[in-house]
C-alpha cells in the first residue's frame, strides 16, 4: 500500500517556534478596510505637491515588494519547509502580504485622483532602481538554494521595506497622516514577526552547516546586503533628494539592515544605532495605534489587538 497523505496535527508540534508565531500572526490579524482613511484628508489637502509624489511613490514601491513576497517569495521558501506546520505559518504570511499590497491601494483610492494613481504605478513598473531590488530578490527566490533564499527574504522584509516606511513614519511623528500609519504601524508589526520568524528557520540550517559552508554563506550574505545597500542607496536620492530627507532616510536603512542582520544571528555591519535615528521617526515607531474600533459598523463591538508600544529592544518582536 503506498503512503498516505498525512493530515497536520497540531497537537502534535515539532517546533514550538511555529506554533507561536501561528498563534502571533492570527492574533495580530487586520484589514486595510477598518480604517478611516479618508480622516486623513485634511492633513493631505494641506500637503504641497513634492510631499503628494513622495507619499504616492514610497507606497508604489512598497506595494511592488509586497507584491513580490506574495506572488513569489513565500513560495519559493514553502519549497523547503521543515515541518507542516511551518507551511502553515508560510501560509498565512503569505496572505498578509498580499492584505499588505492591497492596502495601499486603499490608501491610493482615498488620497489620490485616477489619473494621479496611473502614474505611480507606471513609475512603479519602470523606475530602474526599485526594479533592480525586485529582481535582485526574486532571481534568489527562483534559483538560490534554500538558505538563501530565507536572507533574501529577511533582507526585503527587514530593510528594504524601511526606505518607503521612514514617510509615513516622519509624518506619523508631526501628527500628521495618522490613519495612513495606522496602516503602516499595523504592517511593521506583521514584518517583524515575519523577518524574525523567517531569520530563525535560516538560522537552524546554518547551523547545521560544516565551518567553511558558514563562511561562505556569509561572505555571500554580506556582498547580497552591500549590493542592495548600494542600489537603496540610488533609490533613496531619487525619492528624497528632493525634500531633504536623504541622509536621515540612509541612516535609518543602515540601521534597519543590522536588524536584519540579527535576525539573521550575523554581526551588524553599520555603525548606525538607534540613538543615531531621527528621534521623530523612532518615536513614530514607538507610539500606539489609535486602537480604532473597527468593527463596531456590523454590531459585534470586536476590536482588533492594540499595537503594542514598541521599544528600540522589541523592535523587531522576538518569538521567546
Amino acid at each position: 500500500m503506498t503512503e498516505g497523505y498525512v493530515a497536520i496535527n497540531w497537537n502534535e508540534v515539532e517546533d514550538a517556534i511555529d506554533k507561536a508565531t501561528w498563534e502571533k500572526l492570527t492574533e495580530q490579524f487586520w484589514l486595510d478596510t477598518r480604517i478611516p482613511l479618508s480622516n486623513d484628508l485634511d492633513d493631505w489637502r494641506k500637503m504641497t505637491e513634492e510631499e503628494h509624489y513622495l507619499v504616492g511613490h514610497v507606497f508604489g514601491g512598497l506595494t511592488l515588494l509586497d507584491t513580490l513576497q506574495s506572488q513569489d517569495g513565500m513560495a519559493s521558501l514553502k519549497r523547503s519547509v521543515r515541518t507542516q506546520h511551518e507551511e502553515a505559518v508560510l501560509n498565512n504570511i503569505e496572505f498578509m502580504e498580499s492584505v499588505h499590497a492591497k492596502s495601499y491601494s486603499s490608501i491610493f483610492e482615498t488620497l489620490n485622483t485616477p489619473a494621479e494613481i496611473d502614474e505611480i504605478f507606471s513609475w512603479t513598473n519602470t523606475n530602474d532602481f526599485l526594479q533592480y531590488k525586485a529582481q535582485r530578490i526574486n532571481q534568489i527566490y527562483q534559483t538560490g538554494d534554500d538558505l538563501q533564499k530565507k536572507v533574501a527574504s529577511v533582507f526585503l522584509e527587514t530593510f528594504l521595506f524601511y526606505s518607503g516606511f521612514y514617510t509615513p513614519l516622519w509624518y506619523l511623528g508631526h501628527n500628521k497622516l495618522n490613519n495612513v500609519a495606522e496602516i503602516i504601524k499595523l504592517i511593521l508589526r506583521d514584518e517583524s514577526v515575519h523577518g524574525t520568524y523567517i531569520g530563525y528557520k535560516f538560522q537552524l540550517g546554518f547551523n547545521e552547516l560544516t565551518e567553511d559552508q558558514q563562511s561562505e554563506m556569509k561572505m555571500w550574505m554580506y556582498d547580497l546586503l552591500l549590493d542592495l545597500y548600494n542600489n537603496e542607496e540610488q533609490y533613496t536620492k531619487h525619492l528624497y533628494d528632493g525634500i531633504g530627507w536623504t541622509e536621515s532616510v540612509l541612516t535609518f536603512l543602515r540601521y534597519n539592515a543590522n536588524k536584519a542582520l540579527m535576525n539573521l544571528g550575523q554581526d551588524p555591519l553599520f555603525p548606525d544605532g538607534a540613538e543615531d535615528v531621527n528621534p521623530i521617526v523612532m518615536n513614530g515607531i514607538s507610539t500606539t495605534t489609535s486602537n480604532h474600533d473597527f468593527f463596531s459598523q456590523v454590531g459585534n463591538g470586536y476590536r482588533l489587538g492594540q499595537v503594542e508600544v514598541m521599544e528600540d529592544g522589541d523592535y523587531n518582536i522576538g518569538l521567546d
